[in-house]
């Protein structure tokens, strides 16, 4: 790849942009080169075969080069053919194994228009087929991903965490301002978007990709400001909320594991920690049993124990095997998840739980203000379910003992936010 050329980059923010625009001048840029091949999706047929979107666009630029015999198009294949041999093709992935049709394809530009509509392991499937041939003509052409998107959608969250909080060497993020794109009737364009709800309109408007719709449970500022650790004393609680599943092709975004490590002293809490992992059962035991190491005997620690027999089973394994030494108890769900989250909601609201400040607090944070109690609406509810086990178990008739101030026991807690996951362990990296 020749120097200095981002093997990634993201135009993403305010609608009206120029992004599409964008997308297909990169297309573009090496059609006289023979060999050259680019692909640009969207994520369904619908969405590509839109007037004005990105394949029509491309219909109105190569006119008159169509005309002159420079390119021709087919309807079948809905690519361009240029003179040189270079191609220029349209595509979608509308389904979760759409990119496997794509397993022998070989191109050097793959662009995808407006992202957070796809999943990220099709996104990310596509790097695969970024390729060329060691010599020859394409030896200078680079290979280059490129993405364009406003805020919202179903992939908001991955899309947001990959290229506007994350920074990496090779992948560049350039917002998106409507002040871009000189051609387009600002005036008018800002005025229709005063229809629009203040969530929406933040996002396509200023490219916020902060903005976010409350779900009415939680809301962050309810929280008020992060602190570093809360006072000693507390009684403390690690609650477990068991998904043993990782990620497939077939199931890319699973439920996640989450222990959640609730304090509570005077009628105020403080969630401490949230550990995350998608990973296999066996995986699964042995982050809980070196959580627990690193949280202390001190700690006590529930699970929400499953109905029927199996999750009588899942306990009993649990505690005789391994959580044998400490205090472990299962914890029966009744009710529905939004009964069961009302109760720490309304705490939350009225400003009793506040949160020590470590890496997880944003995600924790995203998920708990989408919630809704609708499973339909939202990705994942995991750490709404641990917060509501872990304040379950702390008001369940002093079930939960007071923790020894730091420094008392022989196993002192450990804040998981100056820690790092790797594998089933933590990694103190200061």
């Amino acid at each position: 790849m020749p120097a200095g050329e981002p093997s990634e980059v993201f135009y993403g923010g305010a609608a009206g942009g120029g992004k599409s625009d964008w997308l297909l001048m990169g297309a573009l840029e090496y059609v006289d080169v023979p060999g050259y091949a680019a692909i640009v999706f969207r994520r369904t047929f619908t969405d590509l075969a839109l007037p004005g979107a990105i394949m029509a666009r491309s219909h109105e630029w190569l006119a008159r080069w169509a005309r002159a015999g420079e390119c021709s198009w087919s309807g079948q294949e809905k690519c361009w053919t240029f003179r040189s041999g270079a191609t220029l093709q349209f595509a979608y992935m509308e389904h979760t194994n759409d990119e496997l049709r794509y397993q022998s394809a070989e191109f050097q530009y793959v662009a995808f228009d407006e992202l957070t509509q796809f999943p990220e392991h099709q996104y990310r499937y596509m790097f695969s087929r970024l390729r060329r041939p060691a010599g020859g003509t394409l030896a200078d052409v680079p290979l280059r991903m490129r993405a364009a998107s406003n805020p919202g959608g179903p992939g908001h969250d991955w899309v947001r965490s990959r290229f506007v909080d994350e920074q990496a060497p090779s992948r560049v993020f350039v917002p998106a301002r409507l002040d871009d794109n000189e051609h387009i009737d600002r005036a008018a364009y800002v005025a229709s978007l005063q229809h629009l709800d203040p969530v929406t309109r933040q996002r396509l408007l200023d490219g916020d990709w902060s903005a976010r719709e409350p779900g009415g449970f939680f809301r962050r500022e309810w929280f008020g400001q992060a602190v570093d650790a809360p006072p000693p004393g507390v009684r403390r609680v690690r609650f477990w909320d068991l998904a043993a599943t990782v990620a497939t092709s077939d199931n890319p975004d699973p439920d996640w594991t989450v222990g959640l490590l609730l304090a509570e002293m005077g009628g105020v809490m403080w969630v401490e920690d949230v550990v995350r992992t998608r990973s296999t059962p066996k995986q699964v035991e042995a982050i809980v049993a070196h959580t627990a190491s690193l949280d202390g005997a001190a700690v006590a620690i529930r699970m929400e124990q499953e109905p029927g027999s199996s999750g009588k089973t899942v306990i009993s394994d649990y505690r005789q095997r391994v959580l044998s030494g400490y205090d472990f108890q299962g914890i029966p769900s009744s009710g529905s998840k939004e009964d069961r989250a009302r109760p720490v909601s309304s705490r939350v609201e009225a400003g009793d739980v506040r949160l020590v400040r470590g890496g997880w607090n944003r995600e924790f944070l995203d998920e708990l203000e989408a919630y809704t109690g609708d499973v339909d609406r939202h990705a994942h509810d995991d750490q709404v379910d641990a917060l509501s086990g872990a304040y379950r178990a702390l008001n369940a008739g002093g079930s939960v003992r007071q923790t020894p101030a730091y420094g008392a026991t022989t196993m002192p807690v450990i804040r998981r936010g100056d820690l790092t996951l790797i594998g089933d362990r933590y990694v103190d990296k200061r």
